[in-house]
């Protein structure tokens, strides 16, 4: 029997046509595709004339749904696998299902493509050549420990955030890094209201109390800024007069 890869398929974060032209024909060559929302897979789907049949995997089932995933690679199926939008498994569910394939050494392959925090950390402006992602933080333990970690950090460092929360989040930046911290706020990557919001905290965090932030959220920091130190050089002048 032959047994093919679970294809783990990142879909836009935006304009439906970010998709891959090889993403779409393995949507439609699949036997299933494990979806975190069927409803918003659904919409992609229409657009693009798909079939395949969807399956929910989501957070709240994927430890279940793993096993199922995992049965049918191994029985022979051709499955893909999707998120909401972006990359499975880049703070989305995901991994459960590719860990279960891997551990009965079953093949997972993954296509490169869109992810909402590439495109917003280059159009930061930020340092880029190194960077750390922090995903999603936890609403209360752990927090304020991984926002003090900055205060050292010498790259760039990205979050994904609720608009719900995303004061809150700005306003611990300021409390615990200084005002004077630049940040980059994009918003709606890759939709028709994108918006980037750059400068201090304080300047962005005044700009998202007078306006709601709505929609998906990136949010970077600059890293620290090293002070500059001058060196005084003391020459010492060996030139001896005749």
């Amino acid at each position: 029997m032959q047994q093919h890869p679970l294809v783990v398929i990142p879909t836009p974060v935006g304009n439906l046509e970010d998709i891959t032209l090889r993403a779409l024909r393995l949507l439609k060559e699949s036997d299933i595709v494990f979806a975190e929302d069927t409803r918003t897979t659904g919409r992609l789907f229409q657009e693009y004339g798909i079939t395949t049949p969807l399956r929910s995997f989501h957070i709240h089932n994927e430890h279940g749904m793993a096993t199922e995933v995992a049965n049918r690679v191994e029985q022979g199926e051709r499955v893909a696998l999707v998120s909401d939008a972006g990359t499975p498994g880049i703070s989305d569910p995901g991994f459960m299902a590719i860990r279960a394939c891997l551990e009965r050494s079953l093949t997972v392959t993954c296509l490169p493509g869109a992810t909402a925090f590439v495109p917003a950390l280059v159009a930061s402006g930020l340092p880029s050549e190194r960077f750390f992602f922090e995903g999603f933080l936890p609403n209360k333990k752990g927090r304020q420990s991984r926002i003090e970690a900055l205060e050292e950090r010498e790259v760039s460092t990205i979050f994904y955030e609720s608009p719900k929360r995303l004061v809150k989040l700005l306003e611990e930046i300021k409390e615990i890094l200084g005002e004077e911290r630049v940040v980059v706020v994009a918003r709606e990557i890759s939709k028709r209201y994108e918006e980037y919001q750059r400068g201090s905290v304080a300047e962005v965090l005044g700009y998202y109390r007078e306006n709601e932030p709505l929609g998906e959220i990136v949010v970077l920091v600059a890293p620290k800024v090293k002070e500059e130190r001058v060196h005084q050089n003391k020459y010492k002048n060996n030139f001896k007069e005749n």
